[in-house]
C-alpha cells in the first residue's frame, strides 16, 4: 500500500479507500468486520461511509467494530462519512441546510461511536440551500472539533468551483468524490480540471463501473445469479441495458482483458491501477460484497502499468465529445502555442 496526501492538506491516507455501502445489506456484519480487518491488514487507512448506507446500519457496524478495535489500530483509521440524502420522510430530512447537516452529523457521530470524523463530505449539491449556508455549517463543524476536514461529492465543475471560492480559507475543503472509471471519464472535461485547480484530491467511487470492469458480464448473456446486476439488471448507472448497448464498453473490456491476461492478473487490478495513476486521484474507493473480492482489489496496490498499457487504455476508453466545447475544435480555441 502506498500513501498520499489528501488534496492540499497535510493529511496522509492510503492510496486505496474502503467503501462500505454494502455493509448491513449485501454484506453481513460478520463479513463487514472481516473486510475492515483485511483492509487494515493490507495497510489501508481511509474508510468511507455515509448516513444513508443501509439506512445508517453501515455506520453502526463501523462504530461497533471501532469500539472493539485495539487502540493502536483504531488510531490508524482515517474515518470519512457524508450527509445530504433523505434520512426520513419529511422535506426537512434531506439536503445541505444547516439544520439538516447538524442533525445528520450528530446522528452519524452517535452511530459511529466517535466524537469527530476526519472527513465530512456534502454527499451532493442541491438547488434549495445557498452554498454559503452549507459552508457556514462546515466552518462551525471544524471549529467545534466535530470534523477535521470537509469534502464534496457528486458536484459538477461549476458547483465545485463556486463552493471553493466561497469557502476561501475558512473551510478546509480537501476532497471531491465523483464517479470515475475507465467507463466513466466524462468528468475529465470539467470536474477533474476544477478539482485540480482547487487542490481537491479525488476519491473516485465505483472505480470498477459497478462490477463491469471485473469482466463478469457478457454481451450475449444477461446477468443472473448473486451479482449486483444479476439481482437487478436495471440497477443505477451501471444498468445492463444502459451499458451493454455501447460499443465502447466492450472495447474497453477487451483491452483490459488483454493486459490482464498478458500479466496473469485479474481484470479488476488492471482497471484500478489505471485509475490510481490518473491526475489528482488520491484513493479509489473499493466496494466489495466479500472478503475475497476485497483482497483481489487490494492487489492493485502492487500494480504499475507501463506507458504502452496506459496509452492503450486511454485511447480505447476516451469518451466521444462533440466538436465544441470539449472536442478538437474547442480544445484548439483554448490552446495558445508558444512559437
Amino acid at each position: 500500500m502506498q500513501y498520499r496526501t489528501l488534496g492540499r492538506s497535510g493529511a496522509v491516507v492510503s492510496s486505496y479507500a474502503l467503501g462500505t455501502m454494502t455493509f448491513g445489506s449485501e454484506s453481513s456484519e460478520e463479513v463487514s468486520r472481516q473486510q475492515l480487518d483485511t483492509f487494515l491488514d493490507h495497510g489501508g487507512t481511509l474508510v468511507d461511509t455515509a448516513d444513508v448506507y443501509s439506512a445508517g446500519e453501515s455506520e453502526a457496524i463501523i462504530g461497533r467494530w471501532l469500539r472493539d478495535l485495539d487502540p493502536a489500530r483504531r488510531d490508524s483509521v482515517f474515518l470519512a462519512t457524508k450527509g445530504r440524502f433523505p434520512v426520513g420522510v419529511e422535506p426537512r430530512d434531506a439536503g445541505i441546510s444547516r439544520r439538516h447537516l447538524r442533525r445528520a452529523l450528530d446522528a452519524s457521530l452517535t452511530r459511529l461511536g466517535v466524537d469527530h470524523v476526519d472527513l465530512y463530505q456534502l454527499h451532493a449539491f442541491e438547488q434549495v440551500t445557498p452554498l454559503e449556508e452549507s459552508l457556514g455549517f462546515l466552518e462551525y463543524a471544524v471549529a467545534s472539533g466535530k470534523i477535521g476536514y470537509a469534502g464534496l461529492s457528486n458536484f459538477t465543475g461549476w458547483q465545485l468551483t463556486k463552493a471553493v471560492a466561497l469557502a476561501g480559507s475558512r473551510v478546509p475543503l480537501v476532497s471531491n468524490q465523483p464517479q470515475y472509471s475507465l467507463l466513466v471519464r466524462e468528468i475529465e472535461w470539467e470536474v477533474v480540471p476544477a478539482s485540480l485547480d482547487a487542490g481537491l484530491g479525488l476519491l473516485p467511487w465505483s472505480p470498477l463501473g459497478g462490477g463491469w470492469l471485473t469482466g463478469k458480464y457478457r454481451a450475449d448473456e444477461r446477468p443472473t445469479g448473486a451479482t449486483r446486476l444479476g439481482e437487478d439488471p436495471q440497477r443505477g448507472v451501471e444498468a445492463y441495458d444502459r451499458r451493454s448497448g455501447q460499443e465502447r464498453t466492450w472495447n474497453v473490456l477487451a483491452a483490459v482483458q488483454d493486459i490482464a491476461e498478458a500479466r496473469g492478473m485479474p481484470l479488476a487490478q488492471v482497471a484500478l491501477a489505471w485509475l490510481s495513476g490518473r491526475p489528482g486521484v488520491v484513493a479509489p474507493i473499493l466496494g466489495a460484497r466479500t472478503v475475497e473480492q476485497l483482497e483481489t482489489n487490494l492487489g492493485a496496490a502492487d500494480v504499475q502499468l507501463d506507458e504502452s498499457e496506459r496509452s492503450r487504455l486511454d485511447e480505447v476508453s476516451a469518451p466521444p465529445a462533440a466538436d465544441y466545447p470539449y472536442g478538437e475544435m474547442g480544445q484548439q480555441q483554448r490552446h495558445r502555442p508558444l512559437g
